[in-house]
């Protein structure tokens, strides 16, 4: 736990698991009777704490590693089938893999854009 109270590792591990803030207070204090808005306060307060902030990251480590091997190997399969295609003249697949390794990395961003008025009409 590193320096954490029993209760800040609670918190720590419901934050892990919920993403919200709010929801591991709830979830490692007492917080019946309390408002929202101190609930939604004193959840900043601990996500302020470097405490709680490295061992949140500490937490997180081990999924940031696995998901950056993953994406590794993602990126390496897309090249072998890339060069697939290539050897076989498939220049249509082998740019899409490409594409698609591009893609994972990171490279492109896929921009939508709507021209005109949007109507809502309610039939009656």
């Amino acid at each position: 736990m590193r320096g954490l109270t029993q209760k800040q590792e609670n918190f720590c591990l419901a934050y892990i698991e919920t993403g919200n803030a709010s929801e591991a207070y709830r979830r490692a204090y007492n917080a019946d009777g309390m408002k929202p808005e101190t609930v939604n306060r004193k959840a900043k307060e601990l996500l302020d704490n470097g405490k709680i902030t490295a061992r949140l990251e500490e937490l997180r480590k081990p999924a940031t590693e696995s998901a950056q091997i993953t994406l590794a190997q993602h990126l390496s399969t897309l090249e072998e089938l890339r060069e697939l295609a290539k050897e076989e003249g498939k220049y249509g697949p082998a740019i899409q893999a490409e594409i698609a390794r591009g893609k994972a990395a990171g490279l492109y961003v896929e921009r939508s854009h709507i021209d005109g008025e949007i109507t809502v009409r309610w039939d009656e």
